[in-house]
């Protein structure tokens, strides 16, 4: 995956293009987070590229959000507008799934970095709660300016034929420092905090401990080498509740003063003050009589001699109310200095809490087996510290892989396709419903002498996926190292195997039903055009729809003699099976009329549809092409104009006549308009999809595909179709079908 990734990225520029910009801006606005996404014109998925003020860890569930997801950064992309959610009540309101996952206060902004009718991604910015309830204008301005400096750069890099591409992980931008210190002032400090009373720890923009006081480590009962490095919850086996790491998470996102107290066995309470800058958390530790004896979370009193800014550095990010809590003390200890260091590098509890709830979050909205598998790998692996996993379904007496992260292709295609009759570990846990763990190769080899180390990993857990009480597939979660498997671990992963059983279930039983609309609607389109001898032509329709609904967009092409043909595009408004019966219904009766002229036609066809009566309307466009005269009559019924490029290359717009939509007025005349088609000239028909996209003006638009249209120059239609439907999924997300027809007279025939 890793090289895969690195081969990707030598094909275009780094994020580090867009580093100067982002910092400029986070100074600027005094935003505690900036990040910006970027969408590939080959998949509808913005992907997480560059990522300042708060750490990978906390944003890997959100490294990629698909274009329609309820989210600010896919609404900002996908309308081309700004969006400014003010607090933690209206992030609920509008987006409750990620209100959930993230229960901190903050303020959020998203645009959309754009240039013209180019959408390359979307930005985002993050501030502590205490922000106003509105943007300023000079911020709207700063975040307008930065948008329009981000879209050139990477516009500029995709015309050089360098694309800027985001990584497997995305480039993290410096922290923000007041100023920094030299050796001398640094040990001055140290001293200074030596003699502040209780402890005093720092802790990096990733949680780690990057500096520890003598008296931190001694109520800590660690060693000061045991506890750099490392974060305080996978060090200290007693921090190892939500609370702790709860409270990091808190801080860094709101940039709001955290406190809570925990247990140190056998019988010693600490508080621990959080309190964030740009630059990192400082950690103040006292000792405690009791689990009450705190400050309140939302404003902490500061101990006396402490001073505001604290001696910490973490990167940390924009949201989080103060969360409180007692550590519960739920594993054992002694209570000894380096007794309680813990190795096992596995997330803390709260880490792993975030990613489930973040899973059982988007689940809900996966709709199909695609969905889950991106969803399941992308938070199972950090929920769990596994360094791949592999996602399996029975068919047709087969386990068959549906998905896998962390593994190569060449073993997953080793593995792929094994009977049930097989003697493995995923055929046993899919055929019995058991789980299987191994905490080495050793413990697999005995209970599978055949096996073989293949995957270089050290442990291994076997989850069934069961549904309704039958076994549908197997999880496979492999880890880097040897592990012991815990009981409450155990519990987790076996539940989390049954959430994603469940999910897997009603994707299947939806990508079912998709496939069986998309063959519907295939059946509906002409499976081929006719060949009309003195007419090359190319066509492509593209649906933008989900799960059932079918679009009702349609092109046709007709041979009306040996030297007329007549030529056919609309869209039957809606998408559902209602429209496509409709479009059936619309394609039947321009073939029952055709070789009328072209306004006839159209008012026929809209007398039998305002006869039927469907509650639905159609645009509708009938060209009528004469290849002896080498001309072409039109008549329109409220669709986009069609495009013209005249043999040496200029292009224009036919403006027709609109005419009304179809299905409306029984009685309402149509228009015919005449133009030149000699050969070599192409004729560009298309549906609205091809153009429509939110905040840009249609006309504008139309405008764009034409000098598209004319920038394409000579070559085949299909070659010049491609070209076209690749630029308009570039140049913004599309949320309608897309049908193109293109016709080129090469003769008399």
């Amino acid at each position: 995956m890793a090289d895969a990734a690195a081969e990707d990225r030598r094909a275009g520029s780094g994020p580090e293009l867009l580093e100067p910009v982002l910092v400029d801006l986070a100074r600027r606005t005094g935003a505690s987070v900036a990040a910006v996404y970027l969408l590939r014109e080959d998949e509808q998925v913005l992907r997480l590229a560059a990522l300042g003020g708060t750490p990978w860890e906390i944003s890997m569930p959100w490294a990629r959000v698909a274009l329609s997801a309820l989210s600010p950064v896919s609404d900002a992309v996908r309308e081309r507008r700004l969006v400014w959610v003010g607090g933690q009540e209206e992030m609920a309101r509008r987006y409750p799934r990620l209100a959930l996952v993230v229960p901190y206060r903050f303020a959020l902004a998203a645009a959309a970095v754009a240039t013209g009718a180019d959408t390359w991604g979307g930005l985002v910015l993050h501030w502590p709660a205490s922000h106003p309830p509105e943007l300023s204008p000079h911020e709207r301005e700063a975040i307008t300016g930065a948008c329009h400096r981000l879209g050139l750069i990477l516009r500029h890099a995709a015309e050089d034929g360098r694309p800027v591409r985001p990584g497997a992980e995305p480039l993290m931008l410096p922290p923000l420092r007041a100023r920094a210190t030299g050796p001398a002032e640094a040990q001055a400090a140290v001293d200074f905090v030596e003699r502040i009373p209780g402890g005093c720890c720092s802790l990096g923009v990733d949680g780690r401990i990057a500096f520890v006081s003598t008296r931190a480590a001694e109520l800590l009962g660690a060693g000061i080498e045991g506890l750099l490095g490392r974060k305080p919850w996978e060090a200290l086996p007693w921090l190892d509740e939500p609370v702790a790491e709860d409270s990091y998470r808190a801080t860094v996102l709101s940039r709001e003063p955290v406190s809570f107290t925990a247990l140190r066995p056998p019988d010693r309470w600490l508080s621990f003050r959080l309190t964030p800058d740009a630059s990192g958390i400082s950690v103040h530790i006292t000792p405690t009589h009791s689990a009450h004896a705190q400050a309140s979370p939302a404003v902490p009193s500061r101990p006396e001699g402490v001073p505001p800014d604290g001696v910490a550095s973490s990167g940390g990010a924009s949201d989080a109310v103060a969360s409180d809590g007692v550590a519960s003390n739920g594993v054992a200890s002694s209570g000894g200095a380096s007794d309680d260091l813990a190795s096992t590098g596995a997330p803390g509890r709260a880490a792993t809490l975030y990613h489930l709830m973040h899973l059982a979050a988007t689940l809900t909205e996966a709709v199909g087996v695609r969905d889950v598998v991106d969803q399941v790998a992308d938070q199972v692996l950090p929920a769990f510290g596994a360094g791949a996993l592999a996602l399996m379904t029975a068919e047709d007496g087969r386990l068959r892989i549906i998905g896998c992260r962390g593994y190569s292709a060449d073993l997953m295609e080793r593995f792929d396709a094994e009977p049930l009759t097989s003697a493995t570990p995923a055929v046993r846990t899919l055929t019995t419903g058991v789980p299987a763990f191994f905490g080495g190769f050793a413990e697999l080899k005995r209970a599978y002498p055949p096996a073989v180390l293949q995957d270089g990993m050290g442990a291994w857990a076997f989850l069934p996926l069961i549904t309704s009480g039958h076994p549908v597939g197997s999880l496979v979660l492999a880890y880097d190292r040897p592990r012991a498997f815990a009981p409450e671990e155990r519990a987790v992963l076996t539940a989390t195997a049954g959430l994603i059983a469940q999910a897997l279930d009603r994707a299947r039983l939806y990508d079912t039903k998709h496939q069986l609309a998309h063959d519907l609607q295939a059946a509906l389109l002409p499976h081929a055009l006719p060949d009309v001898p003195g007419l090359e032509v190319a066509a492509r329709y593209l649906p933008a729809t989900r799960g059932m609904d079918v679009g009702g967009d349609f092109y046709d092409l007709i041979r009306l003699d040996s030297t007329t043909a007549a030529a056919a595009i609309g869209d039957v408004q809606g998408h559902n099976m209602t429209a496509a019966a409709l479009m059936g219904q619309v394609r039947t009766a321009v073939h029952a009329t055709a070789g009328a002229p072209p306004d006839e036609v159209l008012a026929r066809t809209n007398r039998l549809l305002t006869d039927l009566d469907p509650g639905l309307f159609t645009s509708c466009l009938y060209a009528q092409i004469d290849l002896v005269e080498q001309r072409v009559r039109l008549a329109a019924a409220g669709h986009p104009p069609p495009l013209l490029r005249r043999p040496d290359g200029g292009t224009e717009i036919l403006r027709l006549p609109p005419g009304l939509l179809l299905g409306i007025d029984p009685d309402v005349p149509y228009s015919s308009t005449e133009a030149p088609l000699p050969p070599g000239s192409v004729l560009a028909l298309y549906t609205d999809g091809l153009v429509e996209a939110p905040g840009v003006d249609l006309d504008d638009a139309v405008a764009a595909l034409a000098r598209q249209l004319e920038r394409a120059g000579p070559g085949g239609l299909d070659a010049l179709a491609d070209t076209l439907i690749q630029y308009a999924r570039r140049s913004a997300p599309r949320s309608d079908d897309i049908a193109l027809l293109l016709i080129r007279p090469t003769g008399r025939p």
